[in-house]
């Protein structure tokens, strides 16, 4: 059974010297989705149909990921390159600016993208990632480490693939249902549809790749200092088990224009777990007039 809807299309875009695939609904402005970790464009399967009311809504495979090209090299997953992938996906879309959604890791790349080329955002939308400065203070904490103790278990060669693939890949169906508040959020056929994605040839080496390259994406702090000129809205599953709600204080500092919207009795699924709550704040902060104006 295709997880596809009747009316999303699936396509590839070579780009930065890889091939993405994607999902897409709507025409419109450019909404483009980013993916964390364990997963793949399917965590947006609630606000796909959403706003393609009124945008081009385009969720993507990260590098790595399901369908996308998996470059064995270790240094194809640095922050550089996903990047580029992304300035490469608005481009080869035909457009010369999008509004960028990121969740987790791809919330991480959001920030980036958006300090390296804001002129290319109308507006930043980020889930459960914190502003790269303050993921760098929070590991200065025994609070955050110890809830960040898997980005240290995966610097390590080979165990965390073999631990990730263990018993028909449980750990990854697990990365959902135990952080999960609601029970009920995930299906056995959306666990599955995760699994199935990680299971493909050269996955789960590439998707760890991503922990292997984040110190290093993270400890250039110049890439993420100074003010950003960007509209964001960060919205916050406040059950979140892997990062701290405290990461999120002061985040006003680093953006002009800033919003927040904590979400109660949600975990950091943030978007699958209250897909009404996710899609209606959204939707309020693109609606808004820009600060100042």
């Amino acid at each position: 059974m295709s997880i596809l809807a009747e009316n999303w299309t699936s396509d590839f875009i070579t780009t930065n010297q890889v091939k993405l695939h994607y999902v897409t609904q709507g025409e419109g402005p450019l909404m483009l989705m980013l993916h964390g970790f364990p997963e793949f464009w399917y965590s947006w399967r609630h606000q796909i149909p959403e706003f393609a009311q009124v945008y081009k809504v385009v969720a993507v495979d990260l590098r790595g990921y399901n369908e996308s090209d998996k470059p064995k090299e270790l240094s194809a997953y640095s922050i550089k390159e996903l990047i580029l992938d992304v300035k490469g996906l608005i481009e080869g879309l035909g457009y010369d600016e999008c509004v960028l959604v990121g969740h987790d890791w791809g919330g991480f790349i959001a920030w980036n993208f958006a300090y390296r080329y804001p002129q290319m955002l109308s507006k930043l939308i980020v889930l459960n990632l914190p502003h790269p400065t303050k993921f760098k203070q929070g590991l200065g904490t025994i609070q955050q480490l110890l809830k960040s103790w898997y980005i240290f278990f995966f610097q390590l060669p080979f165990l965390p693939e073999l631990y990730l693939q263990a018993d028909d890949y449980r750990t990854v169906g697990e990365a959902f249902t135990k952080m999960a508040i609601n029970k009920n959020t995930f299906s056995e056929a959306d666990l599955n549809a995760y699994k199935d994605a990680a299971a493909k040839r050269g996955a789960l080496t590439a998707m760890v790749n991503y922990y292997r390259n984040l110190f290093p994406s993270l400890f250039a702090t110049q890439q993420t200092q100074g003010l950003l000129n960007v509209p964001t809205l960060m919205i916050w599953g406040e059950n979140d088990l892997a990062l701290g709600q405290e990461l999120t204080y002061g985040t006003e500092e680093y953006v002009r224009d800033f919003q927040i919207r904590y979400i109660p009795n949600c975990s950091h699924w943030v978007q699958q777990e209250c897909p009404e709550l996710v899609n209606q704040y959204i939707w309020e902060f693109l609606n808004a007039e820009p600060m100042g104006e």
